[in-house]
């Protein structure tokens, strides 16, 4: 019987249940590794014995021992060969991979190149793609520019026996300016020549003081013309001696003039006061169509629009420059809340033990009445009362000037009258009688209450106060009617100090630019009857720019070299020079601005090419019509970083800068600077004020930067030369910068960017400040680093060209001739004078708070001297303006994408700002 594989199994499967299972493993392990072991000795064995049969070798020399030596040499020589060929197949290979390799590398740096070059064929592809559209544009614009809109005004030339007829009024007296102004001898573009009657030979007789006086002003008239013949308005000085003359003698003298033809047309009847109480000379005089200018004038005289009142002279003296005579606006409140000290003339007014008034005279003896009784019962009353605060006296009790018949009396010496007003916040001025218009005293009373800083609160709604034609008066003082004096200490006392302190400012600002030189008050005369027939005032004075290179005796060299910065093609296309339009507002500013003229600073004297508050367009109008030189970014549609950089955009039309560079032999710095511009888009030229005695060296080369570059021989070293407005500045925008201050393009860029939105400010980099000592009651110029500035240097800087005229021609002397002392504070005098106009702070761009020059000299800035004289300088401009014109400001500008997470398509409009 057969036994299954079971019963086989089962003692097998007992053995092994008694073998432990550790004893199996070791012998698995010993069987895996032996065996392969056993495999590979034998298969070893067999393959070496194979080849010892094959092939010859050392270890069997039986094959060789059967050779000969010339059949073994031959072998030898045979093996040789075979590797020496092996051997050159072998190097011949590697020189090949080498080659290879090579031509692989070259090759890669071809298809490299052919990138870059392709890339920059793109870019410049893209450049003269944007600049043949900018060509097209302007040609367009060039078109338009010169397509005539209007015929330009004939300018009309009078004949000296000229005798236009005009309509007659029906009287002398009713004569307006419509009406008995002769526009036909002044055309528009006339200039508006004036002619002065000469004094030496006047009729009217004249003091050798106002003779002096009126000379001397109108030798410096811009629009003194020595022709009659071709003159618009002509001017008769009237003195105080005239008086002596009878009225029929006057007029008769008058109709002798030369060029009165016949009614007195475009004649100006100046008549100056020479003291308190100088008559009314041409009152009841038949001037017929001649403009009356004087103090003094009655309700039946005064022929509204047409004649002036103008103060009288002998309150005349040096205006702008007269600072350390004037008060300090600051503190706003003064000891006294308001101040009047005068006396009723003594035509009867008589105060009773009890405070009762009365008149001596019997037609007006009454009590309690209203009027002028019940204004001087108030005053008494204010005068009683033990208000220490409250300055009010209705007697002189010592020297006083009587001026018209019921007026208040002047009371004591100007000095003493100068020490009330400086301790008084706001000064009482009480008109004359209700039928005078205006009079010498309340003149007089104005004009110390502007110069000292006391408010003027006028009674008497009816007055007429100086050039009030084109002056605001409303914004320096205040008019009340006289039934108002019993509440004037309540309303005076609501008055916040920043109104008081802005009324106090544009008070001095209308006393030192009309009223406190004899020169400003005729300038003004003139500018009033100028700005009445809408004729526009003379241009005002450019620079000379006399360069320091003759083209044929000492040219500038120039010479081509690389860029040592980067070029500014990713910010903004390379231009050609383009000038800003001048001019395009001068015949309608006159008009349109006339208020803003004449109540602003610097007044409507001089016309400027451009003003950084023209008129900004609505944003639709540059594509509807208007679009004349706007450069809107990508049509219109916005963009990124790319189409941001194609175009201008803005509110404004394209335009570039001037870099004005002030440079003293340092050429080296200043020639490495120069190089830094090279293909700085949107520049125009470069300045360079050489301010040194001497000459560039003779072998200097300038670096051709593709703009030009003029450099300036100035007539002495001074730091004002900087910002003088130079004949060859044909921009708007000016880049003042220090020759050792370097800016990256994208830096400049921005920050002109920036100043196209605030045109009226100072845009800049390194910012300061202006710190109060309270110890010393007194500023202190501080450069540290502070979350607050008031200043931005000048030695990198955009302002506008029209500060360069208010710097050099309209700022005080004084403050200029403290920067040429010190040879310093430039750059804050700039600073004080923009903030004092524009009432704003400066702007700073970018993180950058200081510059580093590596290599060049040690600056003067350096000095601790440097930072004692500009603590002097502050303070002294403070006390030129009279307060403390700058501002301070918490925050400065970066670009608008500046730190936004874009998509990969897009760009942001500068990478680091």
């Amino acid at each position: 019987m057969p036994l299954s594989l079971d019963v086989l199994a089962t003692p097998v499967l007992r053995c092994l249940h008694h073998i432990r299972l550790s004893r199996i493993i070791g012998m698995l392990l010993v069987i895996l590794i032996v065996i392969p072991l056993i495999t590979h000795w034998y298969l070893g064995s067999v393959d070496g014995t194979n080849q010892r049969h094959d092939l010859p070798g050392v270890d069997s020399p039986g094959i060789f021992q059967d050779m000969d030596p010339k059949e073994l040499r031959h072998h030898v020589h045979e093996l040789h060969r075979i590797k020496s060929s092996v051997s050159n197949e072998l190097l011949e290979l590697e020189s090949k991979r080498q080659r290879l390799q090579g031509s692989i590398s070259h090759y890669n740096g071809e298809v490299e190149q052919a990138k870059v070059e392709l890339e920059t064929a793109r870019n410049e592809l893209n450049a003269l793609k944007l600049q043949l559209r900018q060509t097209q544009k302007e040609l367009e614009e060039t078109m338009e520019a010169h397509r005539p809109r209007v015929a330009q005004p004939h300018r009309i030339l009078p004949s000296e026996d000229d005798n236009v007829l005009i309509a007659p009024p029906a009287s002398s007296s009713s004569c307006r300016q419509h009406t008995c102004f002769d526009y036909s001898r002044c055309s528009l573009t006339s200039g508006f020549p004036v002619y002065v009657y000469p004094t030496e030979d006047s009729i009217f007789p004249l003091d050798s003081y106002i003779q002096d006086v009126t000379l001397s002003s109108l030798e410096q008239n811009l629009y003194l013309s020595s022709n009659p013949a071709t003159a618009c308005v002509y001017v008769v000085i009237v003195g105080t001696l005239a008086s002596r003359l009878g009225a029929k003698d006057m007029e008769r003298k008058l109709t002798s003039l030369p060029y009165w033809r016949g009614d007195g047309r475009n004649h100006l009847l100046i008549n100056i006061a020479r003291d308190y109480s100088a008559e009314n000379v041409l009152r009841n005089i038949e001037t017929g169509r001649a403009m009356v200018v004087q103090s003094e004038f009655v309700f039946s005289q005064y022929r509204a629009g047409f004649d002036i009142v103008i103060p009288p002279v002998f309150t005349w003296e040096a205006g702008r420059d007269a600072f350390d005579s004037i008060p300090p606006q600051v503190p706003a409140h003064r000891k006294h809340l308001f101040s009047f000290i005068g006396e009723k003339d003594s035509a009867g007014v008589i105060v009773s033990e009890k405070g009762e008034l009365f008149y001596n005279d019997a037609s007006s003896n009454r009590r309690g009445a209203a009027g002028e009784m019940d204004v001087l019962a108030d005053l008494v009353a204010i005068e009683n009362n033990d208000d220490d605060n409250l300055l009010v006296k209705v007697t002189c009790g010592g020297d006083s000037v009587r001026g018209l018949r019921g007026e208040w009396q002047l009371c004591g010496k100007p000095q003493e009258r100068q020490q009330v007003l400086r301790e008084s916040t706001f000064s009482i001025i009480i008109v004359a009688a209700s039928s005078v218009l205006s009079s010498v005293l309340t003149t007089v009373r104005l004009y110390e209450s502007l110069k000292y800083g006391a408010v003027p609160v006028i009674l008497g709604e009816q007055v007429q106060l100086p050039f009030s034609e084109v002056i605001d008066w409303q914004q320096a003082a205040f008019v009340f009617p006289l039934a108002r004096v019993s509440e004037l200490h309540f309303f005076l006392r609501t008055v916040s100090d920043s109104d008081l302190l802005r009324m106090r400012r544009q008070g001095r600002f209308l006393w030192e630019t009309y009223l406190s030189s004899p020169q400003a008050v005729l300038n003004t005369v003139l500018s009033v009857v100028r700005t009445r027939i809408s004729i526009p005032p003379k241009t005002v004075p450019e620079e000379p720019s006399p360069t320091v290179y003759n083209e044929d005796t000492y040219p500038l060299l120039l010479e081509e070299v690389e860029p040592i910065s980067e070029t500014g093609m990713e910010f903004g296309p390379v231009e050609p020079p383009y000038d800003s339009p001048k001019f395009l507002r001068n015949f309608t500013t006159s008009v349109v601005d006339k208020h803003t003229l004449w109540n602003s600073f610097p007044g409507p004297f001089y016309l400027y090419p451009y003003l950084p508050s023209d008129p900004v367009l609505p944003s639709e109008a540059k594509f509807m019509g208007s679009g004349l030189g706007f450069r809107p970014i990508n049509k219109g549609s916005g963009g990124a970083g790319k189409e941001f950089q194609e175009s201008l955009g803005g509110n404004v039309p394209r335009e570039q800068f001037t870099i004005v560079m002030l440079t003293y032999e340092r050429e080296s710095v200043l020639i490495n600077s120069l190089q830094r511009l090279i293909g700085l888009p949107y520049l125009n030229k470069v300045l360079v004020v050489w301010n040194s005695p001497n000459l560039p060296s003779e072998d200097l080369r300038w670096p051709d930067i593709g703009v030009p570059i003029v450099v300036i021989r100035t007539k002495k070293n001074s730091l004002n030369n900087r910002f003088l407005p130079y004949d060859v500045i044909e921009t708007e925008a000016i880049l003042s910068i220090d020759d050792d201050a370097h800016l990256r393009h994208d830096e400049i860029l921005f920050g002109f960017r920036v100043w196209r939105e605030a045109r009226d400010r100072v845009v800049g980099f390194p910012g300061r400040f202006h710190a109060w000592d309270g110890s010393h009651q007194s500023w202190l110029y501080n450069s540290n680093y502070s979350c607050e500035l008031s200043m931005v240097l000048t030695g990198a800087a955009f302002f506008h060209k029209y500060y360069a005229y208010l710097y050099s021609y309209v700022m005080p002397q004084v403050i200029r001739d403290k920067v040429d002392e010190y040879l310093n504070c430039e750059d804050i005098a700039m600073n004080f004078l923009v903030s004092h106009i524009t009432r704003k702070p400066p702007i700073k761009v970018t993180s950058r708070w200081t510059f580093r020059c590596p290599g060049c000299p040690q600056a003067l800035s350096h000095d601790d001297s440097h930072f004692q004289e500009r603590h002097k300088c502050i303070n002294y401009f403070v006390q030129v303006y009279g307060y403390m014109p700058l501002l301070n400001t918490q925050f400065r500008v970066d670009s608008v994408l500046f730190k936004t997470r874009l998509p990969h398509d897009k760009q942001k409009c500068f990478k680091f700002i």
